[in-house]
């Protein structure tokens, strides 16, 4: 088991209008992964803003082999919105895909990323987690305080430890979960 292991985000929006880095922090606080203790300190998550998913999906390579060289099991977490361009999550996944390769990623490097989509918005998880309903084909309501995005990131933390069910998560936010579980048995 690793003894030292950041976690490098990186994420759509602008550096101060983003809620992104507040639900990310707060989820991963929550979560407590086991391979990060004693957890202290602000520097284990480092949230990144990219601006648009463009810009994003350009700077996966570069962050993925900054990881890799740092070591530590240090893992790159890649949060971004499956807009409507996008039938799906593994589609826009295939977009990065695409771009690692042709900058000389490997598919066994590639496969170190942990991907969290949220379709249409990540606003649209944290309506579905305060309200148990969202419409993923429509933009959620904007979040107006960085309060509701924390708690709604400390339910979903809740809602994985305790393995809820019902309701049903969204299908976006389902696939971002199962790859965050694969995360957590490769790290045991």
């Amino acid at each position: 088991m690793a003894k030292r292991t950041q976690i490098v985000c990186l994420h759509e929006g602008k550096q101060g209008r983003s809620i992104d880095p507040v639900f990310i922090n707060a989820l991963v606080k929550a979560l407590k992964p086991s391979w990060i203790r004693p957890f202290v300190g602000s520097n284990l998550v480092r949230p990144i803003p990219c601006g648009g998913r463009g810009e994003l999906i350009q700077r996966v390579p570069a962050a993925l082999r900054a990881c890799i060289r740092a070591g530590a099991d240090t893992t790159l977490v890649v949060f971004a919105d499956v807009d409507h361009d996008k039938p799906d999550c593994e589609a826009l996944k295939a977009e990065f895909w695409r771009v690692a390769r042709d900058a000389g990623i490997t598919e066994t490097e590639f496969a170190q990323i942990v991907f969290a989509f949220a379709k249409d918005r990540l606003e649209n998880w944290i309506q579905f987690l305060h309200t148990g309903s969202t419409d993923e084909s429509q933009e959620g309501p904007r979040v107006q305080y960085n309060r509701q995005a924390a708690d709604a990131a400390r339910f979903l933390a809740d809602r994985c430890a305790n393995q809820t069910n019902d309701p049903p998560l969204p299908p976006s936010l389902a696939w971002s979960c199962g790859n965050w579980r694969d995360l957590v048995r490769r790290m045991k």
